[in-house]
């Protein structure tokens, strides 16, 4: 067993919180960006031109976020996160919409070393965000105050593009579009470095999963769940070491049975086969996040504990979960 802490901090606007917290991670970041040589990473021109031509409403908080960092060439330029270093998760996710309660579960599976566990709420243009931070001002999942929720998933292919890491995009949905048919037009216009897949859904009940990659347009399905693949299997070593299919099968049984309400299905996600401890290897399940969109709340869960925030309730503190014992499975 090893102990694990979260933060939740709330600075609307990015500024001295959000610099300590560059601050404490800037140099694992820096190992991270340089991993394959400054020459295989954008220049800073580069980067920022991608940014305003794709995500123009964006530029105001990036350049902040930048000041913030200190105004250095090599920050800006992992901060667009134009054309990052690849990343690789497991991660599973499902909208449960029957009751007309809409919600978004998902489960983070990473590995510790490399997961920053700080919870944001912030306004960084119009719309109040609560997420789960990557990247340092990107998102892992989250949801705004208009009732919308994301949560993203590695898409289990290899292939790598000129385009931006899936943290960044996860942000940019949250900060522009209030439903899930925004997301959908926002999401068919971009460029992406990775195969991710994100699932959405809104307050309404309109449910999407999207399957982006650099290579190809996106596919838009309506469908409630997203493990890591993306319809087809392409990666099979990597699918039968996180059992994709299976999860993907878990959830979808659970959505589909008409003995299993809301709470049965959410609970499904603090066991096997969608729980995982494969922390050693990269993909152990580090929470399980709940978003309640009609109520503006979000529970992180594990399988003895759970921490609650919302836009109405949100408080400064500090939750230590202690993990499980890393079971080692692994793929090549």
């Amino acid at each position: 067993m090893f102990p694990f802490t979260f933060r939740s901090i709330q600075e609307l606007e990015l500024g001295e919180r959000w610099r300590a917290v560059f601050e404490e991670r800037w140099p694992h970041y820096r190992e991270w960006f340089l991993r394959e040589g400054e020459e295989a990473r954008p220049s800073y021109a580069t980067s920022a031109r991608m940014l305003r031509a794709h995500m123009p409403e964006l530029v105001p908080a990036y350049d902040r976020v930048v000041e913030l960092a200190g105004g250095g060439d090599l920050a800006a330029r992992m901060l667009s996160l134009y054309k990052p270093p690849p990343y690789l998760a497991a991660c599973s996710q499902g909208a449960w919409t029957r009751d007309g309660r809409p919600i978004l579960a998902r489960n983070y599976d990473y590995a510790p070393s490399r997961f920053e566990g700080i919870v944001w709420s912030t306004r960084l243009l119009d719309r109040r965000v609560i997420g789960m931070s990557d990247c340092l001002w990107g998102l892992l999942d989250g949801m705004n105050d208009a009732g919308l929720a994301v949560s993203l998933t590695f898409g289990g292919r290899r292939v790598l593009g000129d385009g931006f890491g899936i943290p960044i995009v996860t942000r940019y949905v949250l900060e522009t579009c209030t439903t899930v048919d925004e997301a959908r037009a926002t999401l068919a216009r971009l460029p992406y470095s990775l195969s991710h897949n994100l699932t959405l859904v809104d307050g309404v009940g309109r449910v999407l999963t999207a399957y982006l990659a650099p290579d190809r347009e996106p596919i838009f399905r309506d469908f409630p769940a997203a493990t890591n693949h993306q319809g087809i299997v392409e990666w099979p070593e990597q699918a039968r070491a996180t059992r994709t299919i299976e999860r993907e099968q878990a959830i979808v049984r659970s959505l589909e049975d008409p003995a299993i309400d809301a709470g049965a299905f959410t609970e499904s996600f603090l066991r096997a086969p969608l729980f995982s401890t494969s922390y050693a290897h990269g993909f152990g399940t580090l929470y399980t996040a709940v978003y309640r969109v009609l109520e503006g709340v979000v529970e992180y869960r594990w399988p003895a504990s759970a921490w609650r925030l919302g836009f109405d309730a949100f408080h400064e503190a500090e939750h230590v979960e202690v993990l499980a014992e890393p079971t080692f499975v692994g793929y090549g």
